[in-house]
């Protein structure tokens, strides 16, 4: 198994043994592997796993993203590999949208390029990779209509939305209702969170 680096997760440890590898052996590592694996400019890097909270609050957004969206869209768990070809990474959000016709990279028919929502359920080993450097990357998508991120210490949603001007960022907390524009859908923040024993603060 090929070394993997180490990234803003301070909870994956590695030893670095060399500084580039190419797409084909990073594909080749996923294949086997028993972690997801992240790629970006020749590095890769391994993905924590999550807590009980983390794999149940993606789960429940599947479903409530799958109940509301217009039959044009399709939702995807984490299997599914985004690839954002102005950064060189291809990553694995824990939820997935597209609406319209799915687009492949051309150098990975397994990565999608033009998603239209993806959500993130946080954890404290990447939550500031999450909101900060990745979601600026995450940004330059074309096709990207907005973020959201799941907190699994607290019953809070945050929206990241594409507007007119820029972006546009919004926290939902319990009582309250999480609205997003495109695809236009409404979300309880408490339906997100029914029935899941968060993780401690």
């Amino acid at each position: 198994m090929m070394a993997m680096g180490t990234r803003r997760y301070p909870s994956v440890v590695s030893t670095v043994r060399r500084l580039h590898y190419s797409y084909e052996e990073y594909v080749r590592a996923l294949e086997m592997s028993e972690l997801r694996l992240e790629y970006q400019e020749g590095v890769i890097y391994a993905m924590p796993g999550g807590t009980p909270a983390h794999a149940q609050l993606g789960a429940t957004m599947i479903g409530l993203f799958y109940s509301r969206l217009p039959r044009t869209c399709r939702t995807a768990t984490s299997d599914m590999k985004v690839r954002v070809e102005a950064t060189d990474l291809s990553t694995f959000p824990d939820v997935s949208v597209v609406c319209g016709e799915a687009k492949s990279s051309s150098i990975d028919a397994n990565a999608i390029t033009n998603p239209t929502l993806l959500v993130e359920v946080t954890s404290r080993s990447t939550e500031d990779y999450d909101r900060g450097d990745k979601l600026s990357q995450y940004k330059q998508v074309p096709s990207l209509r907005a973020v959201v991120f799941v907190s699994p210490r607290s019953h809070r949603l945050t929206v990241v939305e594409r507007t007119a001007t820029g972006w546009d960022e919004r926290d939902y907390r319990s009582g309250e209702i999480m609205k997003l524009g495109a695809p236009a859908i409404d979300i309880a923040v408490d339906d997100a969170y029914e029935g899941i024993a968060l993780d401690p603060q």
